[in-house]
């Protein structure tokens, strides 16, 4: 990798009640000491552990943006310190799916290491853990990348913190639910999730004659504009819509203004919810792609590693769909987010809410201008609450 090579990362969150409002903040610097990059937001209600845990995972997710080759990740949690050492254990479930998404970006660095150092010296990063609690508190939605501020004052006062577990067995009162603030649910879910109501886009050409449609930029038909009309109609009706984010293709940005002026809510595009890159397969049918490559096709339909001639394996969707997610929770946490895709990215945010393997992406069908809904959990649970309704298209 190339770009700021080696850097520090200083990562910290908090919970006022533990479980209550929470929020994090991690801060990128050079080997000279410069900030590189910021990052904080609310996570609604969680724990102090998931809060630390989601601080790790932004200040990693901004070490990447940056370019950084090596990481020093500098905690005042011993538990996330020692769990992501590998010298504990992770047993608590809420913890799991969290430390899994830190290893998961930690493997894209050359070198990671982790040092625990005392409260008084993470002093930037609580800051950023405080400041975003505070926004959360007054109404104020963080926006997962805060700029340097350098009038800043140094620590904010106000986080309740309770002592993290003595052992690796995490048996102390900081993780989890406990009997101050019950699960939302028989699941065991904690917080207020962020809901993303996913939306594929409305019929386009290729669409109509089976082809792979994927980095071409084919706009609707007019049934497709239609579709895009019913969808908005019934997303519009929706109480509080924080954003519509779409895939920067015309046909999902076509479909996601049609929605937004619906719900009165912002359009945006994102880059991660493009469609997969069939390469050289673009614009032809099941039947001409495996005649054309033949034995490609066939392990590219059995082995999620395998990519399209010149394209994208789906295992490579998946990664960067995981980025779109966590970018989506750190900006609009708690809220209901509409993002306009393709089929892929939508089955693949569906399967990592399910946590399942890639047989979904064969075996789940998503119909055009097709809604499904699935919940996130700052505590790292998911719910799927809808997949593939079509209702508001009859």
């Amino acid at each position: 990798m190339t770009g700021a090579g080696k850097v520090v990362v200083e990562a910290d969150g908090g919970s006022r009640g533990n479980p209550g409002p929470a929020g994090y903040g991690a801060v990128v610097l050079s080997a000279a000491g410069d900030v590189l990059a910021e990052r904080s937001a609310g996570l609604g209600v969680a724990t102090n552990n998931v809060a630390e845990y989601q601080g790790l995972i932004a200040g990693l997710r901004a070490a990447a943006e940056v370019g950084a080759a090596e990481v020093l990740v500098r905690m005042d949690s011993k538990l996330v310190v020692e769990q992501m050492s590998g010298r504990w254990k992770v047993k608590h479930p809420a913890m799991q799916p969290l430390f899994a998404r830190a290893r998961e970006l930690a493997r894209e660095f050359e070198r990671v290491g982790y040092e625990w150092i005392p409260r008084e010296r993470n002093k930037r990063a609580d800051r950023l853990a405080n400041q975003a609690m505070d926004d959360q508190a007054t109404g104020d939605r963080a926006t997962g990348d805060r700029a340097t501020d350098d009038r800043a004052t140094g620590d904010r006062t106000g986080v309740a913190r309770r002592p993290e577990p003595g052992q690796p067995g995490e048996t102390g009162p900081g993780v989890g639910a406990t009997a101050q603030a019950p699960p939302a649910s028989w699941t065991g879910a904690v917080g207020e999730p962020t809901r993303l109501h996913l939306l594929r886009h409305g019929q386009t050409e290729l669409s109509v004659a089976r082809r792979y449609s994927g980095r071409g930029n084919p706009p609707l038909t007019g049934v497709g504009r239609g579709q895009a009309e019913a969808a908005a109609r019934r997303l519009g009706g929706l109480a509080n819509v924080a954003a519509v984010v779409s895939s920067p293709l015309a046909r999902a940005r076509e479909t996601a203004r049609a929605v937004a002026e619906a719900a009165g809510a912002e359009a945006t595009t994102h880059e991660g919810l493009i469609e997969t890159d069939f390469g050289a397969w673009e614009g032809l049918t099941f039947t001409e792609a495996a005649e054309r490559d033949p034995g490609l096709h066939r392990r590219w339909l059995s082995d999620p590693a395998v990519a399209a001639p010149g394209g994208e394996s789906f295992d490579e969707v998946l990664r960067r769909v995981r980025r779109v997610k966590t970018d989506l929770i750190a900006r609009y946490g708690g809220a209901d987010v509409v993002v306009v895709s393709h089929v892929t990215p939508i089955k693949q945010l569906l399967r990592t809410a399910l946590d399942v393997g890639p047989s979904l992406l064969f075996r789940l069908h998503l119909d055009l201008a097709s809604l499904s809904v699935v919940e996130f959990y700052p505590d790292g649970h998911a719910s799927v609450r809808l997949v593939n309704d079509t209702s508001h298209l009859a």
